[in-house]
């Protein structure tokens, strides 16, 4: 049973940013750009490991294959893609040799660092016994990670279901809503992502990543974001948006509400505070149930809890789970009640995949290592000092309009006008890429693309921390 500490990409497609904001030069006002003059950062900080050698191909080599082979939706970071070779901890070594702090944890993914060797030798035991059968036969596997991530939750929390993906996790969890309750209509939050499958594309309230096809049955509620949204962080204010959804847009009656503690896609937006509860209660009294998605916010990444919707003091009635379970692993999970649960023998459903003995055994590697190494502490400690030090730049420049977020899983948004909160997707492409030359990876989100998404292995140190804050310190003083 998790609690609380004591103490306590994504990128988007450039034709659409160029679409809304014409590229121009970046630039500070002149009194920052007279500031005095910042010094780069010094070297990475001290790591006693020295890459493989490499003989494969180089990046141009590689980008033609993926130009020629691969889906012209597959998209690249930077303006010179880089080419990952190898990865350890919290560091990635590109073909060159060279080691980059990683601040991106291949999106939120990557949990108790890059080849973990306990991880590592996890998978290849498991792979070396049996790689795959099918869950139709025993193997304790699967059986010993499912009750391992039922120990992990709250309540009666304890069935699980696997999946490949955290999209699969929340198609099922939906499915399995709309069988329990009999309803059909799903509330949502505005600027959430919670996939690109049939049923979860309707509930991702983002057009940049909605396609043009059939997405019935779901109600986007007003978000109840305390940087952008109408009412600051009056959780109270929001919520009455899902009691007038239920009056004025459903029978009356819904399947469920699905919600993210911590936006990921969305840009890294914490909800306003008692929202969730009061959301809750809503809609379990118009006979739906509650759905926390925490494929980015949990296990153990916001450091003050395990999961993401602790911080709210509430209960969902489903959890869904996958990147940093599986550390990079393909594994997700569905974990609900035993009542909620039966709702799927009505019917036959199967997943090939879903709980492969590999993928499992990788799961509760990762589970047994965050113990073992207290990465929940470290997240809410190195995250917490890296948050702080990113206020201190906000307070220096007038680019940040905000800084957000939870252990290692933070936001940091930039705006051309304070006071309007333009967004500025150009300055944030430029900072990224100016980052990367000087060691540091980080990620991008937010409808604008115009927020640095930070969501390192939860392995990060201090020295990690201050070498992206001087990194980014450091770029923003030429600008």
């Amino acid at each position: 049973m998790t609690g609380s500490l004591v103490a306590r990409l994504v990128l988007r497609r450039r034709s659409l940013a160029s679409r809304f904001f014409p590229r121009r030069e970046v630039s500070l006002p002149a009194s920052e750009r007279m500031k005095d003059a910042i010094a780069p950062p010094k070297e990475l900080p001290a790591f006693d490991y020295s890459p493989l050698a490499y003989y494969g191909p180089d990046g141009d080599e590689i980008l033609g294959k993926r130009r020629e082979y691969l889906s012209p939706s597959i998209l690249h970071s930077y303006k010179t893609p880089l080419n990952v070779v190898e990865g350890k901890r919290q560091y990635l070594f590109d073909d060159k040799g060279r080691r980059y702090v990683d601040a991106f944890g291949g999106i939120a993914t990557v949990c108790c660092g890059h080849c973990h060797p306990d991880v590592v030798a996890a998978i290849v035991e498991q792979t070396k016994r049996l790689q795959h059968s099918t869950v139709l036969y025993l193997n304790h596997a699967i059986a010993d990670f499912a009750q391992a991530l039922a120990s992990k939750l709250p309540g009666n929390l304890k069935v699980a279901f696997f999946t490949n993906s955290g999209t699969e996790a929340n198609e099922l969890a939906i499915l399995m809503a709309r069988l329990y309750t009999g309803s059909h209509d799903i509330i949502s939050l505005r600027n959430s992502y919670h996939g690109n499958g049939g049923g979860t594309m309707g509930t991702t309230a983002q057009s940049i990543w909605k396609h043009n096809v059939g997405q019935s049955g779901v109600h986007h509620a007003v978000n109840p974001d305390p940087y952008r949204g109408l009412f600051g962080s009056d959780g109270e204010k929001y919520v009455r948006d899902v009691q007038e959804i239920i009056n004025f847009g459903t029978s009356g009656n819904v399947a469920a509400f699905i919600s993210e503690a911590i936006q990921g896609v969305g840009g890294i937006v914490e909800l306003a505070p008692g929202y969730l509860p009061a959301a809750y209660d809503i809609v379990r009294q118009a006979g739906g149930i509650c759905i926390a998605d925490e494929v980015q916010c949990g296990v153990a990444r916001t450091g003050s809890h395990f999961w993401g919707f602790e911080a709210h003091g509430v209960v969902p009635d489903i959890v869904t789970i996958a990147k940093s379970i599986g550390n990079g692993i393909p594994l997700g999970a569905v974990v609900t009640t035993p009542e909620i649960a039966k709702a799927l023998t009505r019917r036959s459903y199967f997943n090939t995949f879903g709980g492969n003995p590999v993928c499992t055994a990788a799961g509760l590697a990762v589970l047994r290592v965050i113990e073992k190494e207290k990465l929940q502490e470290n997240a809410f400690v190195v995250g917490s000092y890296l948050k702080e030090r990113l206020n201190t730049l906000k307070d220096k420049y007038e680019l940040i309009g905000d800084v957000r977020g939870q252990g290692m899983l933070l936001g940091v948004e930039l705006v051309t006008d304070r006071q309007l909160k333009t967004p500025a997707p150009n300055e944030t492409l430029h900072v990224m890429d100016q980052m990367k030359e000087l060691g540091v990876l980080i990620g991008k989100g937010g409808y604008y693309g115009n927020v640095f998404r930070i969501t390192p292995p939860l392995c990060f140190t201090k020295e990690d921390a201050d070498f992206l804050v001087d990194a980014m310190d450091y770029t923003f003083s030429r600008m």
